[in-house]
């Protein structure tokens, strides 16, 4: 009898470990989110970390607060979590014409760090940093570890700031320097700022809990013991009950995660997580089967359809040809690809269609994809040899072993087609721009058609112009268009609620545009007009960007001048030189990532560096966040102190049902001032070459 309950123990300890294997690992995306958004208990964090490409959106509501939150493993090692606080105690302001009844929002970035992984005898081990920019509601330190037992995970940790309030301990860096036992007050600058001077200072406090995976797979447990003691929260003093909190998460699939949770022993608080893993996100094709090669090749170039092979191209590679040349052993192509992002496929679905029309006579594919009518890279297939990778005639036959990228060829070829290079063209995109915390309401939002349309004189001239058509908007809810605050720096951004909410239709852009490849590896513009809703002017931009490169340089010069909100055509008086030496850099060290710092003078004349940094998941999902730190001070500058933000670029195909090109670009500007402004140039040469170097696909 004994032996039986004692297997029956041993079992059901080790199913309880299987399950917990299955929610604890860090190969998925199981590790519950926190109230504050980020891997934790309840209020506090812990050591764990999913996957890189791991994402949760969350939702979670209590009687003082509501939190609003996006959390990201951006790296195995590093999670971000980007907030907003919604304190129902306090209003938006004491003007109710200005805010009405709308209640306090902050904004809050947290950030965490793993310094060693999770072994048979030690913890994982991390440090974070939450709310660390900004005025600080929530401002923290911790350093936390977390050991997994069976069903249980086990954390404990030490806070500092707003986790570290209710100082049961010493803290221990006070023991070490006597400028740590204070922690400084207020914040440094208009807010926005690091206050790295209060890191790991002032008053700390233990903290601890466990998560219990329950034998029915949904469901897991959580306690946690609190280190705040609620005495000093922006919402007033909190009512602690009892230090301990409790909750529950039940996963209602995959992809949901709902959670309650009790905390102080007087509150009640519950929320909703969605989860969605960068790497791995994709859609369901109908795309056309790929084309067999046959066994037995075209006999002769004398039987080539070359209607029907320009329509398979379209239909079956997504690739629109614009001119070819036929010759004894080769073939040349030039044109675009409109509907595989991954060269790879693309390359590989070009190569099988040319191989079923072409015979063997034909040794060399060479294609040549443009953008803008410029060629930007050429890729010479060697037709035997993939034909033989394609049918896989190895056990290690590789199509992409059987191509190359070089430098385009086109100067003295008998194309085909005499192409007639002018004519009008159109285009027709949608927009969607959103901005959060707004005085007259939290969400605020615009969206519409972008309606382009031009004419092309010949290959390197054209005239272009776009129309922005407003459909959705609740911009009109604006109660002070034009921003009151005062520093002394010209407007150069600030009156964009002007802009915006002028009229339903307005005219983006009218500007004449030059281009070219102006010698090997280095690309060319010049433009001028009304370049962009604001501003209007003249300017011109050199990119050297080689094939392949890890590296491109850009300059870009630009006079402008102010348009006038009140009208389509008409200016204020300011005038700005401004232009930027850019640097495009794709660390080897550093997998799927951008660094961008461009130097240079901003439309107000200030003077300083744009970084930007850009992360791309295995999805095509790029992630990125800039920032701009000029001789302007924050007094100058304002709410905010210096500019930055950050942004969400998804491709298309993510979408829809069959493969396609292009991208939709999701902004957050967390303060918008007038200091480290860009012009924002109708064309961008490292975004029209991108196909030499390519990292956003």
């Amino acid at each position: 009898m004994k032996k039986s309950c004692l297997a029956a123990l041993i079992s059901s300890l080790l199913c309880s470990t299987v399950i917990a294997d299955q929610y604890f690992s860090p190969a998925s995306n199981g590790y519950s989110q926190g109230n504050h958004g980020g891997i934790g208990l309840i209020q506090m964090p812990t050591a764990r970390m999913n996957d890189a490409g791991a994402f949760s959106l969350n939702y979670q509501d209590s009687e003082e607060y509501r939190f609003w939150s996006a959390s990201l493993m951006l790296f195995p090692w590093m999670e971000t979590t980007f907030r907003y606080s919604d304190v129902r105690t306090q209003f938006y302001s004491d003007d109710p014409g200005f805010s009405g009844d709308q209640t306090y929002k902050d904004k809050g970035i947290d950030v965490k760090f793993k310094l060693w992984k999770e072994s048979e005898f030690l913890p994982d081990l991390a440090v974070g940093f939450r709310d660390f920019g900004g005025t600080g509601l929530f401002e923290s330190e911790f350093i936390a570890a977390s050991k997994r037992l069976g069903p249980f995970d086990l954390h404990l940790g030490i806070g500092w700031g707003y986790l570290g309030r209710k100082g049961n301990i010493t803290n221990p860096f006070c023991e070490i320097r006597d400028s740590y036992c204070e922690r400084p007050g207020g914040f440094s600058g208009s807010g926005g700022k690091i206050d790295y001077q209060r890191f790991f200072k002032g008053p700390a406090a233990l903290y601890g809990g466990i998560e219990y995976q329950t034998p029915w797979q949904p469901l897991r447990l959580k306690l946690e013991y609190d280190g705040n003691n609620y005495l000093q929260d922006y919402a007033g003093v909190l009512q602690q009950d009892s230090d301990f909190n409790i909750g529950a998460v039940y996963a209602l699939n995959d992809s949901f995660d709902l959670n309650l949770n009790y905390q102080r022993g007087n509150t009640f608080g519950f929320g909703v997580n969605y989860k969605v893993d960068f790497n791995n996100l994709k859609q369901i094709k109908f795309d056309p089967a790929v084309k067999q090669i046959p066994d037995v090749p075209v006999a002769s170039i004398d039987v080539l359809d070359k209607v029907q092979l320009r329509q398979d191209l379209y239909l079956n590679a997504g690739f629109v040809v614009n001119n070819y040349v036929l010759k004894a052993d080769e073939i040349i192509l030039k044109g675009s690809q409109i509907a595989y992002r991954d060269e790879d496929v693309a390359m590989n679905r070009v190569g099988r269609v040319l191989a079923t029309h072409l015979p063997r006579s034909i040794k060399t594919y060479r294609v040549i994809i443009q953008a803008m009518d410029l060629p930007m890279v050429e890729t010479v297939i060697d037709a035997e040899q993939f034909a033989k990778a394609a049918r896989y005639e190895s056990p290690e036959a590789d199509v992409r072993t059987t191509y190359q990228r070089v430098e385009p060829a086109v100067d003295n070829q008998q194309w085909a087609v005499e192409r007639n290079e002018s004519g009008f063209g159109y285009t027709a995109d949608v927009f969607w721009i959103q901005t959060f915390g707004n005085p007259e309401s939290f969400y605020m939002y615009q969206g519409g058609l972008l309606l382009g349309g031009g004419y092309q004189f010949d290959t390197h001239f054209s005239l272009q112009t776009t129309v922005k058509v407003n459909v959705l908007t609740n911009f009109d809810d604006f109660n002070f268009k034009v921003d009151a605050q005062e520093t002394g720096v010209p407007r150069v951004r600030t009156y964009v609620r002007e802009y915006v909410s002028r009229s339903d239709v307005t005219m983006e852009n009218l500007y004449g545009l030059w281009k070219d490849q102006v010698s090997e590896n280095w690309y060319g513009q010049a433009y001028a007009g009304y370049l962009e809703t604001m501003y209007g002017g003249i300017g011109g931009e050199l990119l050297y960007k080689p094939i392949d490169t890890s590296l491109a340089i850009g300059l870009d010069v630009n006079y402008v001048r102010q348009r006038d909100y009140d009208s389509e055509v008409a200016f204020f008086d300011y005038k700005a030189l401004t232009g930027h030496l850019s640097f495009y850099w794709t660390p080897q060290w550093l997998k799927d990532t951008m660094l961008t710092a461009s130097f240079g003078q901003y439309l107000a004349k200030d003077k300083g560096v744009t970084l930007d940094f850009a992360k791309r998941f295995d999805s095509g999902i790029v992630v990125g966040a800039y920032a701009a730190i000029t001789d302007m001070s924050s007094e100058e500058y304002g709410e905010g102190s210096f500019t930055k933000g950050f942004y969400l670029s998804i491709p298309f195909d993510l979408f829809s049902l069959k493969s396609a090109i292009g991208r939709g670009r999701i902004p957050w500007v967390p303060i918008a001032r007038d200091g480290g402004q860009m012009l924002n140039r109708p064309v961008n040469l490292n975004g029209l070459t991108e196909a030499r170097s390519p990292f956003m696909r």
